[in-house]
């Protein structure tokens, strides 16, 4: 059996990290897996892993920032780069296409249907949720509108498309790192003494982030600030020159052990992966283009939403209720660590359908 996973983005950040973890779990299903990236995607993570890739093309329209101009545009690209798609189907001959997020998701399942192969689309945004809901079974991810919900019996017996909730897919080797390994690794101005706090918006480090960051290390907050991320804009570098910039990194294990605190984006893998490590977590609202995923209203009592202006009050807060915020954690990480297996089993389901 073999899967090819189509994933939008650059190859880099946490959709890339999401289609390697699927993977990962199909893998050891017995499902051999093969990637399809955009021609201009770096593809940094599956370089360093020494996983090659095959090039399509992969119009993005912004996710969750999305408008109709830039739906538009990316839509009238689609029925190119589905063809392209399917070319590299019917090379590769895999039994499923899974299509990971945003235009990956959706140009995978338009590839597939052009070559009359299963699909299997893992939805995060409005418009691939809208679309693919329509189109082949989808597994819905939190940040979708449709995470979480409910169709009654009747609406299932009508329905022509399955349709999933499930928790981002993990690594579980996450879980597995060294505090005493990476403080060694930290420069003298790391107190082992204070508190460490780590802010990161994903791979890349947006504005709001970097000045959150700023702001904390020039207050009367006294704590190891680390962020983590490489700077949107070469001049988001200056609001970090009063804290430990650690740019892209690939020991994220080690440094959610070593942290007490994560201060995030409101959206993607790192929540899920602090919350497996059973850290307390603050998400910083609106931080990618406005953009709002009410992860205090999936993970109650585990990740608190605060404003700039907030943030300094938030963290006082979570660090003196930092165990009973921990417990809560707890209570979702056996969720989270089972979500790859979940998946997974879902897609080789549908393999053995067909």
């Amino acid at each position: 059996m073999k899967a090819l996973l189509t994933v939008t983005g650059r190859g880099m950040g946490g959709d890339a990290v999401i289609a390697l973890n699927i993977a990962h779990a199909l893998e050891k299903e017995g499902v051999k897996c093969e990637f399809a990236l955009d021609h201009h995607a770096p593809g940094l993570l599956f370089k360093k892993k020494g996983i090659p890739w095959h090039q399509i093309s992969i119009p993005q329209a912004g996710g969750h920032a999305a408008n109709k101009y830039t739906l538009l545009k990316a839509s009238g690209k689609s029925l190119l780069a589905a063809r392209e798609g399917a070319k590299l189907i019917r090379e590769i001959k895999p039994d499923i296409i899974v299509g990971v997020i945003g235009g990956g998701a959706i140009i995978g399942v338009l590839s597939a249907k052009l070559t009359n192969k299963p699909s299997f689309g893992i939805v995060a945004t409005p418009t691939d949720s809208k679309v693919l809901s329509k189109l082949t079974d989808i597994i819905a991810l939190p940040e979708s509108p449709l995470f979480g919900l409910k169709k009654s019996k009747k609406d299932q017996s009508k329905a022509k498309n399955k349709f999933y909730s499930s928790y981002l897919p993990i690594n579980h080797d996450i879980v597995k790192g060294s505090s005493e390994k990476i403080a060694q690794s930290m420069p003298q101005s790391f107190r082992k003494d204070l508190p460490t706090i780590l802010f990161s918006s994903g791979s890349t480090l947006f504005e709001k982030m970097a000045k959150a960051a700023e702001k904390i290390a020039k207050s009367d907050l006294e704590a190891n600030i680390l962020v983590v991320g490489e700077p949107l804009k070469d001049e988001f570098r200056d609001y970090l020159k009063s804290t430990i910039q650690l740019g892209y990194v690939d020991n994220l294990p080690d440094l959610y052990r070593l942290a007490d605190l994560v201060v995030l984006s409101g959206d993607g893998l790192m929540i899920h992966e602090a919350l497996a490590c059973e850290l307390p977590i603050i998400a910083l609202l609106r931080v990618k283009y406005g953009r709002y995923h009410n992860m205090e209203g999936i993970f109650p009592g585990a990740v608190l939403e605060c404003d700039l202006d907030e943030l300094k009050g938030q963290i006082k807060f979570v660090l003196e209720n930092k165990d009973e915020i921990k417990e809560k954690s707890k209570s979702y990480a056996g969720l989270i660590l089972d979500s790859p297996q979940k998946m997974a089993s879902i897609i080789k389901e549908k393999i053995q359908q067909k």
